[in-house]
């Protein structure tokens, strides 16, 4: 589907500037459309307008439907064209800057409608309202309608106030830098204050919000800024959600803020009300995210403990890897220290996994690290005046622990067997790991240049554990398939495949 930039850089001569407001203002006017119980459907004016009536012609580039209301419009009307006597309001909009309200309602298929058209204005940088430069049309079905409450009016003059705003050029306000929502909304908690900062309405979830922090009182009449200030259990973070209240009384829309109280938090964002530029009070939208902030908490502390458990794993698999040194150099057979030294290796690679895990965040592995830890310990028990090369070709970039650990065990047994065993004394060569990690799989292949495999294999032999235990973790583990075969102009070739879906058992990677 055509995003909101194509749509405009095809159908019109609008700059980067505008079309970076249009963008501001679909991500802000949920909002405008849930205070007004209606759809918003944002219309650019084609360049040339209709070829064939000679008339203006407006392409939607956007669509938003109210969280409050029916929806006027069960079809998408972005990317749609349209002309002649159904766009006439746009154009009045459009040509003469000012909110279209007049007309009957219309039908769309079995729902009439009631039609607005809105100027939507960018304000230039010296502050000038600037020129239209699309049109905002806010259309409200009307199979619901309803006596107004007390709760729908305020909502609905306060969605005016913020129209006047959009055709002035003020609205919407600059977004913060980290701010990527327009959350709280506004059936989370509206209070809307005069331009003195009183409340002067204030809806049932946002009494209930304040009634968290300590509020016994109804919101009504209080002096916002003042209240949050006494009520705030740090009185820094409470003078300072007090001055973004009072900043929007002034004008500016200041960045969210959240107020603490014991273990209540709620979340706000006040917004100025300056409609045809005269300020008028402000909407303050209010979120109660105490349970939230409760869930964070126990997530920082599930992190905490996890992270804590990989690093003791990791300490006791070095003991053990170190225990297990110590008994290799009192052995006296040559077999048995060989076998003592490979199982240290062995623990070690798992020891590299648990390592990583223990300084993140999260159950994943960037594995490039690990694996290059592992080649770097491989190189060094190559035979004794053998000059060998082990290196990395491609990313494994990041994958969950348990396809990690096997990975890396693997990885491991394939290096030290293509390094022991693929090259003599005094030989030169290389071992090369080529990763290739596409949407559905992983493949990791180990080519080394050494002396290959013998004329007559046909699989790992049962006497040869490691290869053994290779054959066990890519099938059993990771639900893979190992190949091991002679290398073109020789050497060693061993090609590991790992899905990367999860079907039947195998493991997906975060």
């Amino acid at each position: 589907m055509s995003t909101l930039r194509m749509l405009v850089e095809e159908h019109t001569s609008l700059n980067s500037e505008d079309i970076d407001h249009l963008h501001r203002l679909a991500g802000d006017w949920q909002l405008i459309s849930d205070l007004s119980f209606a759809d918003l459907v944002l219309w650019v004016p084609v360049e040339g307008g209709d070829p064939t009536t000679r008339g203006p012609a407006f392409v939607c580039v956007a669509q938003v439907r109210p969280t409050t209301a029916a929806t006027a419009y069960q079809d998408d009307q972005v990317g749609r064209l349209r002309s002649g006597p159904e766009v006439a309001h746009l154009a009045v909009a459009l040509t003469q800057g000012r909110i279209w309200r007049e007309g009957d309602p219309v039908w769309y298929g079995d729902t009439p409608a009631r039609h607005e058209a809105i100027p939507v204005r960018r304000r230039t940088v010296e502050g000038e309202p600037g020129t239209v430069i699309a049109v905002a049309a806010r259309d409200t079905n009307l199979t619901t309608a309803r006596t107004p409450s007390h709760l729908e009016l305020n909502y609905l003059t306060s969605a005016d106030d913020l129209a006047q705003m959009v055709a002035d050029g003020t609205f919407p306000p600059p977004r913060h830098r980290g701010e990527t929502t327009s959350a709280p909304r506004v059936g989370d908690g509206l209070v809307r204050l005069d331009a003195a900062g009183k409340v002067t309405y204030a809806s049932p979830n946002a009494q209930s919000a304040f009634r968290r922090l300590g509020l016994t009182a109804h919101l009504v009449g209080e002096d916002l800024a003042a209240l949050i200030s006494r009520l705030a259990e740090d009185p820094l973070a409470g003078s300072e959600a007090a001055a973004r209240v009072l900043a929007a009384l002034r004008g500016d829309a200041p960045a969210r803020r959240e107020i603490s109280v014991r273990d209540a938090s709620v979340l706000t964002r006040a917004l100025p009300l300056i409609p045809a530029g005269v300020p008028i009070g402000a909407l303050v939208l209010v979120r109660d995210v105490t349970e939230v902030r409760a869930r964070d908490r126990a997530l920082v502390t599930k992190d905490a403990t996890i992270r804590e458990i990989h690093h003791r794993v990791k300490n006791n698999l070095q003991t053990v890897a170190a225990l297990l040194r110590l008994q290799a150099r009192r052995v006296n057979a040559v077999e048995a220290r060989s076998a003592l030294e490979e199982s240290v290796r062995r623990v070690a690679s798992i020891a590299f996994v648990h390592e990583t895990l223990s300084m993140t965040s999260d159950d994943a592995v960037e594995l490039d690290t690990v694996a290059d830890r592992v080649a770097a310990a491989a190189a060094e028990v190559a035979v004794p005046e053998a000059k060998v090369e082990v290196r990395r070709s491609g990313s494994f970039g990041t994958l969950p622990a348990e396809v990690a650990t096997p990975l890396v065990m693997i990885l491991n047994e394939l290096l030290l067997n293509a390094v022991e065993h693929g090259f003599a004394e005094g030989d030169e060569g290389e071992v090369v790991v080529n990763v290739r990690r596409g949407r559905r799989e992983l493949t990791v292949t180990v080519v080394d240049t050494g002396a290959g495999l013998p004329a007559d294999f046909d699989g790992p032999p049962r006497d040869r554990l490691g290869l053994q235990i290779v054959r066990t973790l890519a099938t059993g583990e990771l639900r893979g398939e190992i190949d091991l075969r002679p290398r073109a102009g020789g050497g060693t070739e061993a090609e590991l495949v790992v899905p990367l879906t999860r079907t039947g058992g195998a493991v997906a990677p975060g």
